[in-house]
């Protein structure tokens, strides 16, 4: 009895050498970038060593290959399989947080605001607020909030840098409510709001010249001319100048948010989703 428990215990200690080579030579792959090859060791791993700390950190990893390649659904799929072998807090917390990066990769915001109250909401992770506050952060950012995004990177301690990039992009936007005002107030200032001169002084001129025409036809008491050259031209002015005033300030903030964003893409240093 005892020899066949010998035995057993030298199948058991080989078994965990061999594994441990394994994930040894795919983590080598993974630091390397050689992440197609990596993502066949791991899944090897898997394969031959199905323990449940192996099922946790393969999946985890075969998830950061694939976030890596930029194919985030399959990085979403592995990562939550790794989330379900997951025993330690940090497991959970390290997991959680790589779906909600991958979720705002790939544009599911709404996905990803759900994860981070999730992780906000659970006591275990009470300590982490500063991680948090900074994830919710870059949150701000992919939904085009840049004030909100100040407030978090500053409640999160020490990012300054982001916190700063933020200010700079909200003072750079444009306001769509007070564009409208203007427009509505004066046709054209708007345009003028928004940098669009030439835009802007040719919807003054169109709606001050069809609104010469239409007055002009009721003050000679023609109706019918007034009805008409109201309706077909004053009003078509007055309403085109508030939507060109609307497209120029959208297409101008989209411009804004995508320089920030390049530019966070290419320079910003720290931990980026």
């Amino acid at each position: 009895m005892n020899k066949f428990i010998l035995i057993l215990l030298c199948f058991v200690i080989h078994g965990t050498v061999k594994a441990q080579k394994l994930k040894e030579v795919a983590d080598s792959l993974y630091l390397a970038e050689n992440y197609f090859d990596a993502v066949t060791e791991y899944k090897r791993l898997l394969f031959f060593y199905n323990d449940e700390k192996n099922k946790h950190y393969a999946n985890f990893m075969i998830g950061n290959c694939y976030k890596q390649g930029a194919k985030y659904d399959e990085a979403i799929e592995y990562f939550s399989k790794s989330l379900l072998y997951a025993s330690l807090d940090e497991e959970i917390f390290n997991t959680k947080i790589l779906l909600f990066r991958v979720n705002l990769l790939r544009r599911t915001t709404q996905n990803a605001e759900q994860l981070l109250k999730e992780i906000e909401n659970d006591y275990r992770f009470n300590d982490s607020a500063n991680t948090i506050n900074y994830w919710k952060g870059w949150l701000c950012i992919f939904n085009d909030k840049f004030k909100d995004a100040v407030y978090y990177f500053g409640k999160a301690g020490s990012n300054n840098e982001l916190k700063l990039i933020c200010e700079n992009t909200q003072k750079q936007l444009y306001s769509l409510t007070k564009a409208k005002i203007f427009s509505y107030f004066l046709p054209g200032l708007g345009q003028f709001y928004t940098g669009e001169y030439l835009s802007g002084f040719l919807s003054l001129s169109w709606v001050v010249l069809s609104g010469y025409l239409t007055i002009d036809a009721f003050v000679s008491e023609r109706v019918f001319d007034g009805i008409v050259l109201g309706d077909l031209l004053f009003l078509r002015f007055y309403g085109g100048n508030i939507q060109n005033t609307e497209k120029f300030v959208i297409e101008k903030n989209n411009s804004i948010i995508n320089r920030t964003l390049k530019n966070l893409q290419e320079n910003y240093k720290g931990i980026k989703p």
